[in-house]
């Protein structure tokens, strides 16, 4: 017997959680055309859907260089408090209105200081601005956890300002740390001393790896590095033939460690050829901990309801699927254990079980 059809409501309904989102790439259209109006910055759309379907086909390239490249316009628009604050507020209440209840949020500080800021100003104002958000998002009936990931740009040189902030703000909103920017030529054993004084600081971190990169990025990230998840690791899949693991695959399963997967995004940058064949489903029957997100959702236009709604209709996921990724984000999220507990069990299945006995 096959399983039932997920209807898009239903769908749209289910508990999500989303550990690989980034700030700047996640603005509202219309927001980025009032802030780039405010701040005089010249966008190549000036009407919000012109813009947002721009940003769509600018990603399109299969290139991850030119994909990063769109953020040009982005940025320029989070280099004020005001717009920090707003971007920050109205992502949250995007996660809400898409059925997120737990999310990491991610964005490199150094890159919002051009106005002036600080780095430590750039994270005390985003903090404020999701608290704003999560307050609104409470009071409306539709609470959602967000907690914030400071990003290093792996090519530059601050990634040991950022892990600093990310020691210091650990116990005001930012729950980990992860490098960012292009993958190929900028290892992340070039950061080691940075993620060992996190390890010493007992603060979790994550490392884009595995995706313009192979599997030697992964390995550096896990086992020289210390990361705890992986941001994307699609390529993991050139360590297994035909069912069988290589060693470094079995260490990713074995000890599952999250893989966190982002199909529209990996499909824009070329890290995989379609949704019915994106490594996420083959991993996933596997037995890893795969989980699902949607890296930049104004960037590759999506929502977490559109990445599960793609994998129900392209790769035949089931209800059981889309449960399976959501509590392996929130068995992997960087909260304390019981609180992600409370989220699986008072939220999360409830929920669940309740949508399969419609």
């Amino acid at each position: 017997m096959t399983a039932p059809r997920i209807d898009a409501d239903t769908i749209r309904s289910l508990p999500k959680a989303v550990l690989h989102d980034h700030l700047d790439g996640g603005l509202r259209p219309a927001t980025l055309v009032e802030l780039a109006a405010e701040v005089g910055h010249t966008l190549p759309e000036t009407d919000p859907e012109a813009l947002a379907a721009w940003f769509y086909e600018a990603a399109n390239s299969g290139d991850l260089v030119r994909y990063i490249a769109t953020f040009e316009h982005t940025l320029a628009v989070l280099q004020t408090r005001e717009g920090l604050l707003r971007a920050a507020e109205e992502y949250v209440l995007d996660l809400a209105a898409d059925g997120v209840v737990y999310g990491e949020v991610r964005y490199a500080p150094e890159l919002n200081t051009r106005g002036g800021l600080t780095m430590g100003e750039v994270v005390e104002t985003v903090q404020e601005g999701l608290a704003a958000g999560m307050a609104k998002a409470a009071a409306q009936g539709t609470p959602v956890r967000v907690g914030t990931l400071l990003c290093g740009m792996r090519m530059f040189d601050r990634v040991g300002e950022a892990a600093d902030l990310a020691v210091a703000f650990r116990d005001a909103g930012v729950v980990g740390f992860d490098i960012a920017g292009a993958e190929d030529g900028f290892p992340p054993a070039d950061h080691l001393a940075a993620f060992e004084h996190l390890r010493r600081q007992s603060v979790p971190f994550t490392i884009h790896a595995g995706e313009a990169h192979g599997l030697p990025s992964i390995h550096q990230a896990l086992q020289v590095c210390g990361a705890q998840r992986i941001g994307h690791g699609v390529r993991i899949t050139e360590d297994i033939v035909d069912g069988k693991l290589g060693r470094l695959a079995s260490w990713v399963r074995d000890r599952r460690i999250a893989l966190e997967m982002c199909p529209t995004s990996n499909l824009q940058t070329g890290a995989a050829t379609s949704i019915a064949g994106h490594p996420i489903t083959a991993l996933k029957d596997l037995g890893f901990r795969v989980t699902l997100n949607t890296d930049n959702r104004l960037v590759s236009g999506t929502t977490m309801t559109r990445e599960m709604t793609l994998l129900v209709e392209d790769a035949g996921w089931t209800l059981d699927d889309l449960r399976t990724v959501t509590v392996n984000a929130l068995k992997s999220a960087f909260l304390p254990f019981d609180e992600r507990n409370a989220l699986i069990e008072d939220v999360v299945l409830p929920r669940y079980a309740s949508a399969s006995s419609r």
